[in-house]
């Protein structure tokens, strides 16, 4: 059981500006909801020269300075005519917790999204609230029972305001400044999104954009419902270097061109053994088409690029061509690595980008038949692009620095998300012991398939 021992709004602590904030296209397709993610800190050396009391007053007072910068995390949203938000910066604040939990940290095991105990560490949001009271971003402390150095920090951010490229900034930057640190003009948020927004770009001819069109359903259905309420859970596999290296070289991807020819990466390798696994555990007809979904960060891929540290949301989706299970299954390795690889070079060029952010802007009936992952818990949808069975979704968290994320109390021991996907779904991310060539796969599939994932997912 976790107690609340102190709640705190905290506001810049400067003027900033207010009024309405622009959003660029790329905002408005995420849902509006929180991504909650949660640091575990275990200091088992005893250098930690603060109480957790002192920690939190350092927390409060360097997060009120970088709001000075963050300043439309303060805001709220509402919403506009057809579906879409927008953001008024009128210094409501953002929300710091203080707790204290009566169990230990090693009865929260492995903290996962599966264990309802893990709930307890997050910030608590009522979306049954009008969204004009909600806060955009929160974070909760809690002091484990009887671990004099054992803490959680989860951060809840909407994500209209961030994709996890600018969150992973967000909380590095207010950690060093916890410390005792200051910012370099280098780490600043460059925070306007009129430079990502389809008016600030030249217009192009329209490309297909399967992305935004229905993914398959499994054979002999009408719709996704009965899969969208089937059951989910997380499960979390650590490949080491040497398996890493062994799926890449099963994933050689051939060909003439030279996209082709360069290596085979290391996301491109265990998302396709991730498809492959869920094709055998799922027992589908070989004629089922299927596909996989991902996301590309665009920050370079727009000419010019985005302003470093560009804070927002500067993710594209993409899909692969639709497949067939047998061709998955039984084809090489690398055939299911040349789709996903074909899928992000889609989005990797600036005519593409700016044709998808035209036609999202374009879009007049509503938002929620654009938008990527509008499900939320318990909420059931027949025209949701569902990219549960017999779809999956796939991403990569390796390039974000979230084991640099020092408080004051050290560096991170775990670092993960607290929720579990309305989707099939499996990421690549960073490894506490990283610096061995070690990654993480962070797993969210049917309950009733797992055991057959998990069996297959270690035949490599």
């Amino acid at each position: 059981m976790v107690s609340i021992k102190a709640s705190y709004v905290v506001t810049p602590k400067e003027e900033t500006p207010k009024g309405l904030f622009c959003l660029s296209e790329s905002d408005q397709i995420w849902r509006w909801s929180h991504t909650a993610t949660i640091y575990v800190y275990n200091n088992n050396n005893n250098d930690v020269n603060m109480n957790v009391d002192e920690l939190v007053q350092r927390m409060r007072d360097s997060l009120s300075h970088l709001l000075v910068h963050y300043y439309p995390l303060c805001g709220r949203l509402s919403w506009t005519e057809g579906g879409r938000l927008q953001m008024d910066c009128n210094t409501k604040g953002v929300i710091l917790i203080q707790a204290e939990s009566t169990k230990s940290i090693d009865e929260y095991g492995e903290f996962s999204p599966n264990d309802d105990a893990i709930k307890e560490l997050i910030p608590n949001l009522d979306y049954s609230k009008p969204i004009e009271d909600i806060p955009l971003f929160l974070a909760q402390v809690t002091k484990f029972h009887g671990d004099g150095n054992a803490i959680a920090i989860a951060t809840a951010i909407s994500h209209t305001m961030s994709d996890g490229v600018s969150r992973t900034q967000f909380n590095n930057s207010w950690a060093k400044l916890a410390r005792g640190g200051a910012l370099g003009p280098d780490e600043l948020p460059f925070i306007d999104r009129m430079v990502f927004t389809s008016s600030s770009l030249p217009a192009l001819r329209r490309f297909d954009h399967p992305e935004f069109k229905p993914p398959p359903l499994i054979l002999g259905r009408t719709d996704n419902i009965e899969e969208q309420k089937k059951s989910r859970r997380e499960a979390r596999f650590k490949l080491t270097a040497e398996q890493v290296q062994k799926l890449k070289q099963k994933a050689h991807i051939g060909g003439d061109s030279e996209s082709m020819q360069r290596p085979v990466s290391r996301f491109e390798a265990i998302g396709a053994h991730i498809w492959r696994c869920a094709c055998m555990a799922r027992g589908l007809d070989k004629s089922q088409p299927t596909l996989a979904k991902t996301m590309v960060n665009v920050r370079n891929k727009v000419n010019p690029p985005l302003p470093k540290n560009y804070f927002g949301n500067a993710i594209a989706s993409t899909v692969t061509s639709t497949c067939c299970v047998g061709d998955i299954i039984s084809e090489p390795l690398g055939y299911t690595a040349k789709k996903i690889r074909e899928a992000v070079e889609r989005v990797s060029n600036d005519e593409y980008i700016r044709s998808q952010l035209e036609h999202i802007a374009e879009v007049q009936d509503g938002m929620d038949s654009i938008r990527t992952q509008f499900l939320e818990k318990g909420e059931y949808k027949a025209n949701a692009s569902f990219y549960g069975n017999p779809n999956i979704v796939l991403g990569s968290w390796t390039h974000f620095p979230v084991y640099e994320t020092d408080f004051g109390w050290g560096k991170p021991n775990y670092f993960g998300p607290t929720y579990v996907s309305p989707f099939d779904m499996g990421i690549v991310a960073p490894s506490p012991d990283g610096d061995d060539g070690s990654v993480l796969v962070l797993l969210c599939f049917q309950i009733e398939h797992m055991d057959k994932f998990i069996k297959h997912f270690w035949d490599i």
